[in-house]
């Protein structure tokens, strides 16, 4: 398994959520590391951070909520632009052909 380092900005922005109150185990999933490695960092790192800091859970959830939005929108273009890429891939092989379907059904 490949380990995964984070600078010191990441790590305490994480120990900043986790003392916000998110689940150590959202958090390890979010960034993709270890549940064990967050309780670390939040105990080697937790007299570093002043309360002002930490921020409300409002605003982590607000956070998710924006983050939800931009994955479902990123979903849908990623759908059309699957399709378009189809339709595109459809036209290109009628091009190809030399007597095409809709000809004969003009004639």
């Amino acid at each position: 398994m490949r380990k995964k380092h984070l600078n010191q900005e990441t790590r305490l922005k994480i120990v900043k959520e986790a003392l916000a109150g998110v689940k150590v185990g959202t958090l390890a999933r979010m960034y993709g590391i270890h549940p064990e490695t967050v309780r670390a960092w939040v105990r080697d790192h937790r007299d570093e951070i002043n309360l002002e800091e930490i921020p409300t859970a409002d605003e982590h959830l607000q956070e998710l909520c924006r983050l939800q939005e931009i994955e479902a929108r990123f979903e849908q273009a990623k759908k059309l632009l699957g399709e378009k890429e189809l339709e595109i891939e459809i036209l290109r092989e009628l091009v190809k052909k030399k007597n095409p379907a809709y000809l004969k059904n003009l004639k």
